[in-house]
C-alpha cells in the first residue's frame, strides 16, 4: 500500500497486488490487480477503484505528474469519485 494523497477532506491509497494472492498451482493464470481506495473524510465513506476504474484513475495521476494540479483541482476530481462511495469506513 502507498499513501498518495492526504488532506482534510480525502485520503487516497494505492493498493498494490499481494504476492500471497497467487495460487499454488503454477498453471492457473493470475491477473495481478491493483486498485485505489478513496476515503471521503467528510462523509466517513470510501470507494475502492479496481479494473478499468483503477486504470482511468492511474491515467489521471500520470497526467497530474506532468501538469501539477492545484489542490482545488485534485479535490474536485476526488469529489467526483467520492459520489460513488457507499461503504462506511469502519477502521483505518
Amino acid at each position: 500500500m502507498q499513501m498518495l494523497y492526504d488532506s482534510e477532506s480525502f485520503v487516497v491509497v494505492h493498493v498494490h497486488p499481494n504476492e500471497d494472492d497467487v495460487p499454488a498451482a503454477p498453471n492457473i493464470p493470475v491477473l495481478a490487480r491493483h486498485g485505489f481506495e478513496i476515503v471521503d473524510k467528510r462523509s466517513g465513506k470510501e470507494v475502492y477503484l479496481d479494473g478499468s476504474w483503477a486504470e482511468l484513475f492511474q491515467q489521471k495521476i500520470a497526467a497530474w505528474q506532468l501538469n501539477t494540479p492545484t489542490q482545488e483541482e485534485v479535490e474536485d476530481t476526488l469529489e467526483g469519485y467520492a459520489e460513488l462511495a457507499q461503504n462506511p469506513v469502519l477502521m483505518h
